[in-house]
């Protein structure tokens, strides 16, 4: 697991700065501290930072082939690089080292541009491959490890794993991205292939990008999909069966470390089945730790405790301050753009408290996208069986109409908001999948933004990004598709960005083998209905757990890892949001409506409405434009596009 970076000349072969190139290298040293080294040669330089998983003694980068022909640097874990260093070896390659990193450069050698089809694992790497003069970037299937980059104005073209490593580049513009901040203020991150500035991009998950000396930077390339390609026919024991067998093998091909091991146990349903088949494959007891809340509306400890009971765990748990608000700044640093997801706070202790005992842990994410888990998917899917009565065409004009005479009833329960029922009728199913995540809805973002930046937007929602992804889905099943929505926007958007960065602050690497891409492809072909079935979302999944956990784990109701944020911003951190909200300079970027947000902070600190998400959305959005130096206003609508 490591830090990677790089300085590409597309033009030629200028000099790279050894200075310039050393200073993205060292931003990143969170990432490997164990030890970093660089490389340069004309036209080409690039950096590494290490943090020694497996090969301690042998894998230092960049790493090159017999001949050095070939140099790489690389970000993850190869899971078959066994097997696959045996492939090589019977094709006649030579190895040098035991490291997972030399498969990847010959994979390239014997299969080119192909070599990422034989990878299974986490990555994102870079290979100079010097006869050709060619740079060739990949990132795996899922987006679990990151890749930006950009070219700048006078053909050199950066990469890192984090967005810090840019913007040490003097010559990099630091003009927001009109476009951005509104996907920003809609799903509380910045979807790929944007970056918050209009200069950088990330390479999307299961894509390569291959640029050549002398040509124009290419569009990437995608070279895996979620298939959810149907099975044949199995009865729902068969089903439980295969999902076991596959689910252990995953969590044992994640198990290779030469270093200490364990597992994040939060006492949810998927970290607890992490933990299960751990426990079932290793000789020795699993290291699991999890941490507590001192409030129990926001402590699940007790379920961590039983299945570490249960499995026999060396278990380790930490009481962590409900009032847990002192790391906003610390966010601001980590991200390198504006990030909402407040569950960022929980999920950077818990990986700090996993390094004082373990170098690998592996967690439980992707079982909510895989199996169904979350509650918009029950949501989604109640109002799309409303909505098959009748064909948009009829239901868009009459409750369209409807939604916008009705008046607004917040304060009534869900099912008698007539006024949301109304609208939600009226959407297709993106457009009410869209509406579910958001963080900010459309009416909130129209009045949250200026009229002035309503303008530069010409028009563009934030809903484009899912209209997008739908539109090249490869299913047509409702479930199936929102779940897909979910795999390219929230997962590696969301999920996998706040625990890479909040894991390699403290130079722990995190594996998440429900996401291994072969059991997701398998699981990916089960039927709809054996993942959300009356209601209750990971059907299969938990019936097929039940000889393993208790139904307490299995069935309780969902708790998520959340914090008390109406709370804290009417109490310990008012005073704190006030001031940021409404700071002149986040006032001065034109991009907000400095009404609405007066009306906003009032509404929230008097407790007649709870707009938390809303101010919290816009107070990390102040903390990243304090820590980043942000051009003040966004950048022309011509230069976003």
């Amino acid at each position: 697991m490591c830090g990677i970076t790089g300085l590409f000349d597309t033009l030629g072969s200028r000099p790279i700065s050894p200075e310039l190139l050393n200073r993205m290298n060292e931003s990143q040293f969170h990432r490997g501290p164990v030890e970093g080294d660089l490389h340069l040669e004309p036209g080409l330089g690039f950096g590494h930072r290490r943090l020694s998983i497996i090969a301690l003694e042998a894998g230092l980068q960049p790493l090159f082939n017999e001949d050095e022909t070939l140099a790489l640097v690389f970000n993850g874990e190869i899971y078959n690089f066994r097997e696959l260093r045996a492939e090589l070896q019977g094709l006649g390659h030579v190895f040098r080292t035991p490291s997972d990193s030399e498969t990847i450069v010959h994979a390239y050698e014997q299969w080119g541009e192909a070599c990422v089809q034989h990878l299974r694992g986490m990555f994102a790497f870079a290979i100079w491959d010097r006869p050709n003069k060619t740079l060739f970037l990949a990132r795996d299937r899922l987006g679990i490890k990151p890749m930006h980059y950009a070219l700048l104005d006078d053909g050199l073209f950066a990469f890192g794993s984090e967005l810090k490593s840019l913007l040490c580049l003097p010559n990099l513009k630091r003009e927001i991205d009109p476009l951005a901040v509104e996907d920003y203020f809609a799903y509380g991150y910045v979807p790929e292939p944007r970056t918050i500035f209009t200069s950088a991009k990330k390479l999307l998950p299961g894509h390569t990008l291959t640029l050549r000396v002398g040509q124009p930077v290419p569009q990437s390339k995608q070279f895996w999909d979620v298939p959810f390609t149907a099975h044949a026919p199995m009865s729902e024991r068969e089903m439980e069966e295969e999902l076991i067998v596959r689910l252990r093998e995953a969590v044992q091909s994640h198990l290779i470390s030469d270093v200490p091991l364990g597992a994040f146990l939060s006492g949810g349903v998927d970290s607890s089945a992490v933990v299960a088949m751990m426990a079932g494959v290793s000789d020795k007891p699993v290291n699991t730790c999890a941490i507590a809340f001192n409030d129990p509306a926001f402590d699940e400890s007790e379920y961590a405790r039983q299945v570490a009971e249960r499995y026999k765990t060396n278990h380790q748990a930490e009481t962590v301050d409900k009032d847990d608000y002192g790391l906003i700044d610390t966010l601001a640093a980590l991200y390198d753009e504006p990030y909402a997801d407040s569950s960022a706070i929980p999920t950077y202790r818990v990986c700090q408290l996993a390094r004082k005992r373990v170098t690998v842990a592996l967690s439980g994410d992707g079982g909510d996208e895989n199996f169904a888990g979350y509650r918009r998917h029950r949501m989604t899917m109640g109002e799309q069986r409303v909505r098959s009565m009748l064909p948009l065409a009829l239901r868009k004009p009459v409750f369209g109409v409807l939604g916008k005479v009705y008046p607004k009833a917040d304060w009534a329960p869900q099912m008698f908001r007539a006024k949301t029922t109304f609208e939600a009728l009226a959407r297709d199913l993106t457009e009410g999948y869209f509406h579910g995540v958001s963080v900010n809805n459309d009416r909130v973002r129209k009045q949250l933004f200026s009229s002035g930046f309503q303008q530069r937007l010409q028009g563009y929602r934030a809903v484009e990004v899912m209209r997008g992804y739908a539109a090249n889905a490869p299913t047509d099943d409702p479930l199936s598709l929102i779940q897909y929505l979910d795999m390219k926007t929230y997962l590696p958007g969301d999920i996998l960005t706040k625990v890479d960065r909040a894991s390699m602050a403290h130079a722990l690497e995190v594996r998440v083998p429900l996401l291994d891409h072969q059991f997701v492809e398998w699981v990916s072909g089960l039927p709809s209905s054996s993942k959300l079935r009356n209601g209750e979302g990971k059907h299969v999944f938990k019936k097929a757990l039940e000889p393993y956990l208790s139904e307490d784990i299995l069935y309780r109701k969902k708790m998520g890892f959340s914090i008390p944020l109406s709370a804290w911003l009417r109490g310990p951190l008012a005073d704190s949001m006030r001031r940021a909200v409404l700071n002149p300079v986040l006032l001065d970027t034109g991009i907000f409506n400095a009404n609405y947000l007066q009306q906003i902070v009032d509404e929230h600190l008097a407790g007649t409405k709870d707009h938390a998400v809303t101010l919290w959305s816009v107070l990390m959005f102040d903390a990243f434009l304090r820590k980043n130096g942000a051009a003040t206003s966004p950048a022309p609508m011509a230069e976003a596009a």
